[in-house]
C-alpha cells in the first residue's frame, strides 16, 4: 500500500483485485517465486478441437490458445513463400532457381522436411546462426574506446561458426566458451573458445587508471553473462540493491569473483591483442594433431612508452585473445556504488551464484567450469528457457517472452508459459541440440502459416502474440546484403579468415572521433558474406547500421527493426548495392533468354523466389523500355560507369552499353522492392 505521506492512491482496478483476493481468503501460495525462477517442468500438450491442423506439441499449445479466443490459424503458405522463408531463416541466403524448381516438382509428403534437413546440414547454417551469437557476445574487430584500436578475434568467430555447423551441444558450447582454458581435456580449440570472455571493450587511452579498467572488464563479463544466459539485466546490481530485482549487489560481486582471477592488463596496447593471447598456427582451421595442444600464454610483458604510460606488449595478427588464470586470484569485495576505489573490506566474497536462481552442487569445482555446469544444470530455471525463447524470436519475430533480454520481475510475462516450459525441457531432452530445436520449430504447422494479414487477428491480436499467422519481417542487415549478392551471382561462399572490407560511401570512416582507413577489398573478398565484414566498433559499416545491426558496445539479444527512407536510399545509391545491381544485370543478360519477359522473370525469381504476375510484368517491361529510351542517345563513355562494374566485370562493348545500363536500372528496382528485403 502507498504510504499516506506519498499522497498516492491505488487505482480502482487494483483496489478491486485486493478486495477479490481478501474475499477469497487471502491465500498466499507456498511457492511465491517469480515464474522465471521456478525450474521448468514439462507440461502435457493440451487437447484441441481441430486435431487435423496440429502437426505436433508446439501446434497444440498455439491452437489451444487461439481456440480460447475464438480464432483459427491461417492456412499454410504457398510453396514459393515457404521455401524462401525457411531458407532465409536457416541459412541467411535465398534459394537458388534450381532449388525452387526442385521443391516445386517434389510432390512427396515429406518434401518440405527434406528441404529443412538439407538446410540444417549446409555450412551456411553456422554462418547464419553465428551472427546472432556474435551480437550477444559483443564481438568486434576493434576495442571500442577513444582510439578504437585494432584487435584480432576473427579466429574465435570462426570457432563459433564451426561449432554451430558441427551442432556442438549447447551445454558443451557454453562450457568451452566459459572455461575452455580450465578443462581437464583442454586443447587449442577450447582455448580459442574461451575468447568469448575477451570480446569486451579494452581501453588504451593514455592517462587511464589500469586498476579501474580491470574492474570494468570483469563487470562487463558479469553483465554479459546475465544478458546472454540468464536473461536478466544485472547492471543495476553493480551499484546497489534494488527492491524490484532478485539479484542483489552481493550476488553481482559473487559472480564477479569467478572472473576476477584473469591475468590481464587494465590498459590495452596501442594496437593488437591485449594479453593473455596465444599464437594461431598457419594451418588454422585445419589443425594438425600436434597443433591442437593447450598453449600456456607467454608471461605478460609491460613496456613503458615515451609518454611514460605502461602498456603490455601487443599480440599481432597471428594471435587470438584467450582466458588464463593468475596463480592466485585477486580478492573480491563489494564495491560501494560500483566504484573501483571503494571496496568494502568488510564484505570480501568468494565465487558464488544467486540462490534465488538455483543451488550449487558440492561436486562442482568453484571456478568457471562449475559456473558453466550450474548454467546448464537441468534444475536451472533460466538458461534453457532463455535460449529457446531466442530461437523462437528469430523464427517468429517475437519471443514467447517479448523482453528476451529480461526475464526478471520487470520483464514481460510469457504469452504461452506452458509452451515455453515444454520447449525448454525438450531442448534439454534433445541433448541441447540447436539443430533439433530449429527443425522442431520450422516443421511445425505454426511456422508454416501464411503471413497474410487478417481483419479478425488485427482487431484481437495486433502484435501477433497468439500466432494466428506467421510474422512478416524485414530481413536482418546482414541478410539484406547477402540476399542481394546471392541474387546477383556475386556472392562468395569462402568461409572464415580475417574481416573483409566491402565498398562503402567515401568519407564514412571520417565521421567518427578518429579518421579511419577503409580500403575496399578486391576479388572475392569484396563479395563475402556480411558475417565476415570487418567490425569497426566505434564506426560500424553504414549499410549494416542503417538496417539496425548492433554496434557491439554491449550484449544484444533483441534487434530492432526500423523502417526509414535511409534504407531505400541505401539500396539505390550505396556503392556496394549499385555494384550488385550491375552484377544482377550481367547475370540476367547472360543466363536469361533473349526475350525481355523471360529475362525479367529470371530477375524476379532471383530476387523474390517467384514468378511475376501479369501486372508486375507489364510495369517492369514499361520501365525497362523507358530506361532504354533514356540511355539510347547517351555517349558510350558516359554510360561506362553504369553499364560496367569497376571491379570484376568483363568489358562491355560500346554498342551494348545502353542496353546494359537499362537492365542495371531494372536490377536496382528489383533489389529495392519491399518484398525483396522482407521475409514473408
Amino acid at each position: 500500500m502507498p504510504p499516506p505521506n506519498s499522497k498516492r492512491v491505488l487505482r480502482s482496478q487494483d483496489r478491486a483485485k485486493l478486495v477479490q483476493w481478501l474475499k477469497a481468503g487471502a491465500e498466499w501460495p507456498e511457492d511465491d517465486r517469480h515464474w522465471a525462477f521456478v525450474p521448468p517442468v514439462k507440461p502435457a500438450a493440451p487437447k484441441v478441437e481441430d486435431k487435423k491442423w496440429a502437426r505436433g506439441a508446439i501446434d497444440r499449445f498455439i491452437l489451444a490458445r487461439l481456440e480460447e479466443e475464438g480464432l483459427k490459424p491461417s492456412p499454410e503458405a504457398d510453396k514459393h513463400t515457404l521455401l524462401r522463408r525457411v531458407t532465409f531463416d536457416l541459412t541467411g541466403i535465398p534459394p537458388s532457381p534450381e532449388e525452387i524448381d526442385d521443391f516445386l516438382a517434389d510432390q512427396s509428403e515429406d518434401a518440405y522436411e527434406k528441404v529443412v534437413d538439407r538446410l540444417l546440414s549446409s555450412p551456411h547454417y553456422g554462418e547464419q546462426v553465428a551472427s546472432y551469437w556474435l551480437d550477444a557476445a559483443r564481438y568486434a574487430d576493434t576495442d571500442g574506446y577513444q582510439n578504437d584500436r585494432i584487435r584480432y578475434m576473427w579466429v574465435w568467430r570462426d570457432w563459433v561458426i564451426r561449432a554451430l555447423n558441427d551442432n556442438m551441444p549447447f551445454d558443451r558450447f557454453i562450457l568451452e566458451q566459459m572455461a575452455g582454458d580450465l578443462l581437464a581435456d583442454r586443447n587449442f580449440m577450447t582455448q580459442v573458445a574461451s575468447g568469448y570472455n575477451r570480446n569486451h571493450r579494452i581501453n588504451s587511452e593514455g592517462g587511464s587508471i589500469p586498476d579501474e579498467w580491470i574492474v570494468e572488464y570483469v563487470a562487463d563479463r558479469v553483465e554479459t553473462l546475465g544478458t546472454t544466459f540468464l536473461g536478466l539485466t544485472m547492471n543495476c546490481a553493480r551499484c546497489h540493491d534494488h527492491k524490484y530485482d532478485a539479484v542483489s549487489q552481493e550476488d553481482f560481486y559473487s559472480l564477479f569473483a569467478f572472473f576476477n582471477g584473469i591475468d590481464e592488463a587494465g590498459l590495452g596496447p596501442n594496437n593488437g591483442n591485449s594479453p593473455p593471447f596465444i599464437p594461431v598456427p598457419k594451418s588454422w582451421p585445419e589443425l594438425k594433431p600436434a597443433e591442437n595442444k593447450f598453449v600456456v600464454p607467454a608471461k605478460m610483458q609491460i613496456k613503458v612508452v615515451q609518454t611514460s604510460v605502461p602498456r603490455p606488449q601487443p599480440g599481432g595478427a597471428n594471435t587470438v585473445m584467450v582466458m588464463h588464470e593468475l596463480p592466485k586470484p585477486r580478492p573480491t569485495y563489494v564495491l560501494e556504488r560500483g566504484l573501483y576505489d571503494r571496496p568494502d573490506k568488510a564484505r570480501k566474497l568468494q565465487p558464488a551464484v544467486p540462490e534465488v536462481i538455483g543451488g550449487w552442487k558440492k561436486e562442482w569445482p568453484v571456478n568457471r567450469i562449475g559456473l558453466a555446469k550450474w548454467l546448464t544444470d537441468p534444475a536451472h530455471p533460466l538458461t534453457a528457457r532463455v535460449t529457446v525463447n531466442r530461437i523462437w524470436q528469430r523464427l517468429f519475430g517475437l519471443g514467447l517472452v517479448k523482453t528476451s533480454e529480461n526475464f526478471g520481475v520487470q520483464g514481460e510475462h510469457p504469452s504461452h508459459p506452458k509452451l515455453l516450459d515444454w520447449l525448454a525441457t525438450e531442448f534439454m531432452r534433445a541433448q541441447w541440440s540447436r539443430k533439433a530445436m530449429h527443425r522442431l520449430m520450422v516443421t511445425s504447422a505454426t511456422y508454416r502459416q501464411s503471413s497474410k494479414s487478417r481483419a479478425d487477428l488485427t482487431d484481437t491480436d495486433p502484435y501477433n502474440k497468439l500466432l494466428g499467422r506467421q510474422s512478416r519481417l524485414r530481413l536482418d542487415a546482414e541478410i539484406v546484403r547477402d540476399n542481394a549478392l546471392a541474387a546477383s551471382g556475386l556472392l562468395s561462399t569462402k568461409m572464415g579468415g580475417p574481416g573483409v572490407f566491402p565498398p562503402q560511401p567515401p568519407g564514412c570512416m571520417n565521421l567518427g572521433q578518429h579518421r579511419r582507413n577503409w580500403t575496399a577489398s578486391k576479388g572475392e573478398d569484396r563479395y563475402r558474406r556480411a558475417v565476415y565484414t570487418y567490425r569497426w566498433r566505434a564506426t560500424p559499416h553504414p549499410a549494416l547500421k542503417v538496417f539496425d545491426a548492433p554496434d557491439a558496445f554491449a550484449s544484444c539479444t533483441r534487434r530492432i527493426r526500423s523502417n526509414t527512407p535511409l534504407q531505400a536510399l541505401t539500396l539505390l545509391n550505396d556503392p556496394a548495392f549499385f555494384e550488385i545491381a550491375q552484377g544482377l544485370a550481367e547475370r540476367i543478360l547472360k543466363e536469361g533468354d533473349k526475350a525481355d519477359k523471360a529475362r525479367i522473370t529470371l530477375g524476379f525469381r532471383l530476387c523474390l523466389a517467384r514468378d511475376p504476375n501479369a501486372r508486375e510484368l507489364t510495369v517492369l517491361e514499361s520501365f525497362l523500355n523507358k530506361q532504354r529510351q533514356q540511355y539510347a542517345g547517351m555517349d558510350a563513355e558516359a554510360l561506362m560507369p553504369v553499364a560496367q562494374r569497376a571491379h570484376g566485370s568483363q568489358h562491355v562493348k560500346e554498342t551494348q552499353r545502353s542496353e546494359q545500363a537499362a537492365w542495371t536500372m531494372l536490377a536496382r528496382v528489383l533489389l529495392n522492392l519491399d518484398e525483396t528485403i522482407t521475409r514473408e
